[in-house]
């Protein structure tokens, strides 16, 4: 299915967006989406597709994927399946309205950040605008409507992305549910594709679903109702996909002030929980809380395969609704980019610029998990080492924290290493044997609990063991000696590429 032509005045302007299939038409615009016709996923040919995309152009240069038709348990099914939305930082910027998108990853990364960090007031805490509500009519995910014997989703293109997964997935859904007592939660959690009428749900243990569930367990309730909203706007999906919200704090409300206006919700068919009405699907149902079933395994966001869950929640399904010809996203997990970084990359700014006076950016590359970059403006012995060990501190994502100089562009992995060749005695370097740590790390012994390293790469002052004058970098004198040089090139490189590209 081709995106509406009608929505092509969008197309030509930064959003927000009320729809996934805005902003995918918004992607198309840019020049960043690959389309493919027809692929066979019975021989995995999607996930190769992905990782060969990665292999050639690397997480931040890989275009987002759109597939037409897709060849799945032996039946051809209808898409379109979108994929790999978020690796370039000019289609990172264009959900959340920043002006003048440019393909400079530095300063669309800048621009993103800066653009959120006015979404964040002075405590940390996200601006809210509620939800509106509307009615039935005026609801795309309300066009058609399957209840009873009429459901069946094994017919639509929910993919298996590795030979070794237990079976087909909805992997980008957002989960709301909600408790009389605990409150609201949404958020991404896996969902097994069971038959046609059941589909696992698997909140990690700690996050806020499984502590709503299980708070609901405890109680005695014996059913969670549930509405999985498949394939949101990027708003939504960015407070669903990342943690963004505290528990039984309104996730809706945060995207909302995300964009700046209010999210629209409509209500469920079989419950009362409200979802956003431009979704592609919302899939309906109870979790038995006094009932389990196994679930997994599934190839996981390290690049691993996960271990098959024991005792694992499950949904019966008792409604679902979609708009004609829907659009399905699927997270290859693990080796695609699939989720926004601004929000996350906005929220750590805000946190560790209190800690850290010198902070110039931190930041996560995709594609290394565990590993976080922070640059600095260093002007006295222990600033590097300090900001490590203030990152170092958060229990999420930070096994390794290397700290750079400011004018280091920590969004290039190559300038990175330089540095570690460069600047870096492996004596400015601190282990933390033994500290908590919350992701799907495959080398922990324990989970939750893993060593950490500390690297301070900047330049170490005299009084840290670092030489008395550090030489001139090479390309800073080329650049205040020939300040006009890098333009003028830029201006023929076109010129340049005729004796290569023929």
């Amino acid at each position: 299915m081709p995106v509406a032509r009608d929505q092509e005045k969008n197309s030509l302007r930064t959003g927000p967006y009320d729809s996934l299939r805005d902003f995918v038409h918004a992607i198309e615009a840019r020049g960043k989406l690959m389309r493919l016709k027809v692929i066979d996923q019975d021989k995995y040919e999607a996930t190769g597709v992905m990782y060969r995309l990665i292999d050639k152009y690397g997480y931040e240069d890989a275009p987002a994927l759109l597939i037409e038709r897709m060849k799945i348990d032996g039946e051809w099914r209808d898409g379109p399946v979108v994929a790999n939305l978020y690796g370039n930082w000019d289609i990172e910027a264009l959900p959340f309205g920043v002006e003048d998108i440019s393909d400079n990853d530095e300063q669309m990364y800048r621009a993103t950040r800066d653009k959120l960090m006015t979404r964040i007031d002075q405590a940390g805490n996200w601006m809210k605008i509620k939800p509106v509500h509307v009615e039935p009519s005026n609801a795309p995910c309300k066009e058609v409507r399957l209840k009873g014997d009429d459901i069946d989703l094994l017919r639509f293109p929910w993919l298996k992305n590795n030979p070794a997964d237990a079976a087909r997935y909805i992997n980008t859904g957002a989960v709301f549910m909600h408790d009389r007592r605990l409150g609201a939660n949404v958020g991404t959690y896996r969902c097994q594709v069971k038959g046609k009428n059941r589909i696992g749900l698997n909140p990690e243990p700690g996050q806020d679903g499984w502590r709503l569930l299980m708070g609901m367990k405890r109680r005695g309730d014996r059913a969670c109702r549930v509405s999985i909203a498949v394939a949101v706007d990027p708003a939504v999906w960015s407070v669903s996909s990342t943690k963004m919200a505290g528990f039984g704090e309104s996730e809706i409300e945060i995207a909302g002030g995300l964009i700046g206006k209010p999210i629209e919700l409509v209500r469920s068919e079989t419950n009362d929980i409200m979802v956003p009405a431009h979704a592609e699907m919302i899939i309906e149902g109870e979790v038995p809380l006094d009932q389990a079933e196994d679930e997994g395994p599934y190839g996981e966001m390290y690049g691993y395969l996960g271990l098959m869950k024991r005792n694992n929640f499950f949904v019966n399904i008792t409604a679902v609704t979609h708009r004609r010809n829907p659009m399905f996203f699927n997270s290859f997990t693990g080796v695609a980019a699939d989720m926004p970084k601004g929000p996350s990359c906005a929220a750590e700014y805000h946190r560790y610029k209190k800690l850290i006076p010198g902070l110039k950016a931190i930041y996560t590359p995709r594609g290394a998990n565990g590993v976080s970059l922070v640059s600095i403006d260093k002007k006295f012995p222990g600033e590097g080492m300090a900001a490590g060990q203030a990152v170092a501190a958060n229990p999420g994502l930070n096994k390794v924290v290397i700290v750079v100089d400011k004018d280091v562009n920590i969004l290039k992995p190559l300038n990175i290493l330089h540095v570690l060749g460069a600047r870096w005695q492996p004596s400015a370097s601190v282990v933390i044997p033994q500290t908590q740590m919350r992701m799907p790390d495959p080398s922990m012994q324990t989970t939750g609990i893993t060593s950490k390293m500390i690297i301070d790469a900047t330049q170490q002052l005299p009084g840290e063991g670092g030489p008395d004058v550090w030489p001139p970098v090479s390309r800073v004198l080329l650049e205040e000696k020939c300040p006009d040089l890098l333009d003028e090139i830029d201006r023929k490189w076109p010129e340049y590429l005729e004796g290569w590209m023929k």
